[in-house]
């Protein structure tokens, strides 16, 4: 049996709950995990003087993968959000978002299955702004051919390995003609050399009124970073919230897995986090390394537990707390 060392990131707030939670169904499987625990965040300032200390980064580049809690970003001051600097210093380009309906989550679609395909290294996130005269600010937006070929070939190798159907990429390009224009030229080559997978594209408001209306009708979403981390939080919304939405940060090298929910520090050590997000992350992560089969045990579980409505979290209409989530996830695994 393989065994794997594993940087465990339990980050601010609920982070440490929902990241016991995870570990908890993961070391459930059999599997051989080795956990080296590193944190990240608000937590570690007064500690360290930095959200992000260098043993973390570290770790994760020693070890290849991560599995992280939400860490807390201060609103307009204070430190830099750890996500992006991680995603920055460890080359994670891809963000991957797959968006699928569970049995049981009530929601207003039914039938929901896609994957949103996030660039993670420039456009507005490259934190690139300057006072140009008291009252004006200036934020320069940066999109490169490099990183652009990069997340279109990394969408269109995803949907080859897993039997999807169309790319569809999201854009600006008629007001952004330079920057969301040299994205699509990019996706475009890229896509003659995928011609089993379906290409196609529209515009990024289009796109969200047309998701709202039925996102059964997309496949895959392509997005530069903006575009994706809104668009990514939009779809989250048709399967019952970020509480249930899983994540992954994926490099040429390492590769984060997360929740995409925030640190909720209203409810942290209260017991009272919903931790399916990153156990479905988890489940990312098997997949990642090789371990598909107990992959799909970690869903099915997950999809098992909700849909006998027994054990679920307030936010669900249960009264069940985060560890006896994953314990109830843990026995069916």
């Amino acid at each position: 049996m393989s065994s794997y060392t594993v940087t465990l990131i339990p980050g601010d707030g609920i982070g440490p709950e929902v990241t016991a939670a995870a570990v908890r169904v993961l070391n459930a499987t059999g599997i051989d995990f080795e956990w080296e625990t590193e944190n990240a965040g608000a937590s570690t300032v007064g500690s360290d003087g930095t959200a992000l200390p260098k043993r973390v980064l570290d770790s994760v580049r020693k070890n290849r993968i991560a599995l992280k809690g939400p860490t807390e970003t201060p609103i307009g001051t204070g430190h830099r959000s750890v996500n992006v600097e991680l995603r920055k210093t460890l080359d994670l380009y891809a963000n991957l978002r797959p968006v699928k309906t569970l049995p049981g989550v009530k929601s207003r679609y039914d039938g929901v299955d896609l994957v949103v395909v996030r660039e993670n290294t420039e456009d507005l996130y490259s934190g690139l702004e300057h006072v140009v005269v008291p009252g004006v600010v200036e934020s320069i937006k940066i999109i490169t051919e490099k990183a652009s070929s990069r997340i279109a070939r990394f969408a269109f190798d995803y949907a080859r390995k897993n039997g999807r159907k169309r790319v569809t990429a999201v854009h600006k390009a008629n007001i952004m003609k330079l920057s969301d224009g040299l994205f699509l030229d990019c996706c475009r080559a890229v896509a003659k050399d995928h011609p089993e997978v379906k290409y196609d594209e529209i515009i990024v408001d289009n796109c969200c009124m047309q998701l709202v209306l039925d996102p059964t009708r997309f496949d895959m979403l392509l997005l530069e970073n903006l575009y994706g981390d809104i668009v990514s939080d939009l779809c989250a919304g048709f399967i019952g919230g970020l509480g249930m939405a899983p994540g992954a940060n994926i490099g040429e090298a390492v590769a984060i897995f997360e929740a995409v929910h925030g640190s909720a520090p209203d409810i942290a050590g209260k017991n009272l986090a919903n931790p399916m997000a990153l156990i479905l992350s988890s489940a990312m992560m098997l997949d990642h390394v090789g371990e598909a089969d107990a992959g799909r045990r970690v869903r099915e579980a997950v999809h098992a537990t909700l849909r006998d409505g027994k054990v679920l979290t307030r936010d669900l209409g249960g009264s069940a707390g985060t560890s006896q989530i994953a314990e109830a996830i843990a026995a069916r695994v």
